[in-house]
């Protein structure tokens, strides 16, 4: 073999090392607290966000987060609920809640018109100091703070003024933001809310939980249509299969059944709202491999059969 043969080989496996050390030093990194920037000149931020992948990991904060998707649609987890999301949704997140923001992959394609507009805003539970969250007059904002340490979701009656107040917040001179986001607040208080998280759920995770589960959801996401055998998840956890079922269940409070259940259903809720295929067709595209199965979970999960649901959606949509 000539020098130059040698030289060529060697600068192939030097490349090739450095791509898999990048790799490894990468896989091992684990989702830290996530420190938002304050500005000195604010006491809480507001930003728009167009990118879907703006902090598409498991995480939480020490701060409150409300967020208003303008526009945008996919799969969030909030403590142990896995949820659709889609344009109009507004939720409430309390401090140290982990959540997870998935949007469907329309939006990561190249030449995509699916475009994200999310609104997000992050505050102190205490910014405005104790004695004001504690006046009378606050009953209410108080009452929703409280409740949002569970995750809040907002029903419809309410998400077409906050989204005037979200997009006033974004816009408007710092001086009227304190009023809007005390609106915001009062009208989530007023709206017919839903809790996400069970009061059971423990979110005290170690860090290496953390990596577990970013890894356990994320592998989940992309391969639901499949089916994923308790060998290959618990590879992906890096745990015998024996022991990541008493894992998960002691981290979610559910079986990865039912975890896979609910993505798949929360799947073909969306299709069903998209109307472009029929109901068996979902079935199969959710990846279930009998109608009956699917019609049983579906149910269960819903209070609905599939028909029902999608009945009630575009009936709903037409009214609007």
């Amino acid at each position: 073999m000539s020098s130059k043969q040698t030289f060529a080989r060697s600068l192939i496996k030097l490349n090739y090392g450095m791509v898999v050390n990048y790799l490894t030093n990468y896989l091992k990194m684990k989702p830290q607290l996530l420190k938002l920037n304050n500005d000195s000149a604010n006491s809480f931020s507001v930003r728009r966000d167009v990118v879907p992948s703006i902090n598409n990991r498991w995480h939480y904060h020490s701060e409150i987060e409300l967020i208003y998707f303008k526009n945008g649609n996919g799969t969030q987890f909030v403590g142990d609920s896995i949820k659709r999301f889609q344009s109009g949704d507004v939720v409430l997140i309390g401090p140290f809640l982990p959540h997870y923001w998935r949007f469907d992959d329309a939006y990561f394609k190249n030449e995509t018109k699916a475009v994200a507009d999310v609104q997000v805003v992050h505050f102190n539970e205490n910014f405005w100091g104790k004695d004001f969250i504690n006046l009378p007059e606050n009953k209410l904002i108080k009452s929703i703070i409280d409740s949002s340490k569970r995750g809040v979701s907002v029903k419809v009656n309410k998400t077409q003024e906050l989204g005037t107040v979200f997009d006033a917040l974004v816009s408007e001179e710092r001086y009227n933001k304190i009023i809007l986001l005390i609106e915001a607040l009062m009208l989530v208080g007023q709206s017919q809310y839903e809790q996400l998280s069970s009061i059971v759920f423990n979110h005290n995770f170690e860090d290496s939980d953390k990596d577990r589960i970013n890894a356990i959801y994320d592998y989940s996401l992309k391969n639901f249509k499949n089916q994923i055998k308790l060998e290959e998840i618990a590879e992906i956890a890096n745990i015998s299969p024996n022991s990541f079922c008493r894992y998960f269940k002691s981290r979610t409070r559910k079986t990865y059944t039912q975890f896979i259940n609910e993505i798949r259903i929360g799947n073909a809720c969306k299709l069903l709202i998209e109307d472009n295929i029929n109901v068996k067709q979902i079935c199969y595209e959710c990846g279930y491999n009998n109608f009956a199965s699917f019609h049983k979970f579906f149910k269960s999960i819903t209070n609905k059969s599939p028909l029902n649901y999608q009945k009630e959606f575009l009936a709903k949509n037409k009214q609007a």
